[in-house]
């Protein structure tokens, strides 16, 4: 189940709520809690496809989201899926505590909106910053500050972390991993989480939340931060637990998919953590039915496939390495097993209920950041070992040592940071032209030499994530190269860039900004 994404688009819910009558109900029970709690109706927007909205609150993003994700869950298992497990990042445990039964549905957006009410008055001036290094690396940068709240957050994919911290720091974490030549992004979250810094935030809402009933589910939920089961744990402390303890999304994964979890479902809009899932276990089959033209039928054929229908493969994109490419990555024809049902991020688990067996399948939802990362360029290498010392690894297991809040590894004393290689070799700013067709030839051998792609299938129009799979914090480095090259600094700043995200956009950008200097 995701965590915070972005807010979904409008009328995303529209098929589903017109199909599924457990979709309209949980819509109106979710839409109820709203009101109560003083929030203007939140199924409208996503079921009539309206993209305005005049309440663009945090609390109201949250219920878009936990709708969205409860709405794919509703479907998944009228469709016949069964899951194994079902686990969610940061706030999506809510949602996965929701959709497994252990809540209900009022409950969890009482609650939801209790956790985002204390955050809010806390009101922490910090950051999240993506970073394209393994945990121990990221770990040892923030080590190497030294200050309480600047920890590693999330441990995402073997080549993506997450570092939390003030503001000013992250700014400065940011400076030395493009020293480093390691890729960065910061991220639009409304409230940063997943440091010590959230202590008091999460005092009050132990105090202040509603307590709720916890119930008998019917399918098991995982914690990737308890690092287990969701057992008998009071959903409060669960939710505030949370708010300062790190997230072991990688380690979940690889245990979910060692218990025999083959197919991953992420249960939001757009594949977030299947690019995490991805980068993690390589030939794993993911699959994210709302960013498909026919969710339904891509259900369908995921359950045609566990039951012996055929193999899945045939209707799915090529592979694309991971808060957010083609959809899916698919390996031969899975055995016959439990299914798994990861929303987000989640540990493998069989469903205590009686049922065939299905292929093993996890729900994954999509981390708690808008522009999650898979693993960077392959050409852009992670720093040699001297600039951090090495940080004992901790081992991952259904076990309290694993869990992420307190992260049982020895951190040696740092060396000085030394400037790791170039990530690529760029022609001398001289032999670059000003104008626009030069400018876009030179960028289509850079990218694609970059990319792996003959620049001639490298169009001006084509998007750089969406239709070519280079995810963000790749086109942060790529962006950092083609500012080296013609010597334009300011170049790296232009968030619009990565938005928009094509190589007219950006040899526009590189021509008009090269005029502009040559003019001063």
């Amino acid at each position: 189940m995701p965590g915070t994404v972005a807010a979904p688009r409008g009328g995303i819910l529209c098929d589903l709520y017109n199909r599924y009558e457990a979709v309209r109900e949980t819509l109106s029970r979710i839409d109820k809690a709203a009101q109560e709690m003083g929030l203007p109706n939140i199924s409208a927007r996503l079921v009539e496809q309206n993209e305005t909205s005049d309440r663009r609150g945090p609390e109201v993003q949250y219920l878009e989201i936990f709708a969205v994700s409860i709405a794919t869950h509703h479907m998944l298992i009228a469709e016949g899926a069964k899951p194994i497990a079902i686990v969610g990042q940061s706030i999506g445990e809510l949602w996965a505590l929701a959709a497994a039964g252990h809540l209900s549905v009022e409950d969890a957006a009482r609650l939801a909106v209790a956790r985002s009410q204390v955050l809010t008055r806390q009101s922490w001036g910090g950051k999240m910053l993506a970073v394209g290094v393994d945990g121990r690396r990221a770990e040892s940068l923030a080590e190497l500050i030294n200050h309480p709240h600047l920890v590693l957050a999330c441990e995402n994919a073997p080549r993506q972390s997450v570092i939390s911290g003030p503001e000013a720091l992250i700014e400065h974490v940011e400076r030395v991993a493009d020293a480093l030549g390691w890729p960065s992004l910061q991220l639009d979250v409304p409230h940063p989480t997943h440091t010590p810094a959230m202590a008091q935030a999460a005092r009050d809402l132990r105090e202040s939340a509603p307590r709720v009933p916890y119930g008998a589910g019917r399918w098991r939920v995982c914690s990737p931060w308890l690092g287990r089961d969701v057992g008998d744990d009071d959903p409060v402390d669960l939710v505030a637990g949370a708010l300062t303890s790190r997230v072991r999304m990688l380690h979940t994964i690889r245990e979910l998919h060692a218990a025999g979890a083959d197919a991953f479902v992420e249960c939001g809009e757009w594949p977030v953590v299947t690019k995490f899932v991805e980068a993690s276990i390589p030939g794993v089959q993911c699959v994210v039915p709302l960013s498909e033209s026919d969710p339904v039928e891509a259900v369908r054929a995921l359950v045609d496939e566990s039951t012996g229908g055929g193999p899945f493969r045939s209707r799915l994109a090529a592979p694309s390495s991971n808060g957010h490419g083609p959809v899916v990555r698919v390996s031969e024809p899975a055995p016959a097993g439990p299914v798994a049902t990861l929303p987000v991020t989640d540990l493998p688990v069989r469903a205590a209920v009686s049922e065939p067996p299905a292929v093993p399948v996890s729900y994954v939802a999509p981390v708690s950041y808008v522009a999650p990362v898979s693993s960077p360029v392959p050409a852009a290498p992670p720093a040699p070992a001297p600039p951090f010392a090495p940080v004992a690894a901790t081992p991952v297991a259904v076990a309290p040592a694993a869990a992420p809040v307190a992260a049982a590894s020895t951190v040696v004393a740092p060396v000085a940071v030394a400037p790791a290689s170039p990530v690529a070799p760029v022609a001398s700013p001289s032999s670059a032209g000003s104008d626009y067709e030069t400018v876009l030839a030179e960028l289509r051998t850079l990218y694609g030499d970059f990319l792996g792609y003959p620049p001639d299938l490298l169009g001006e129009d084509d998007g750089l994530e969406a239709e070519l799979g280079v995810e963000s914090l790749k086109q942060v480095a790529l962006l950092g190269m083609v500012s080296d090259r013609y010597d334009l600094p300011d170049l790296r700043a232009n968030s619009s860039l990565l938005t928009v995200g094509t190589l007219r956009r950006i040899a526009e950008a590189v021509v008009q900004a090269r005029a502009g200097a040559a003019g001063r």
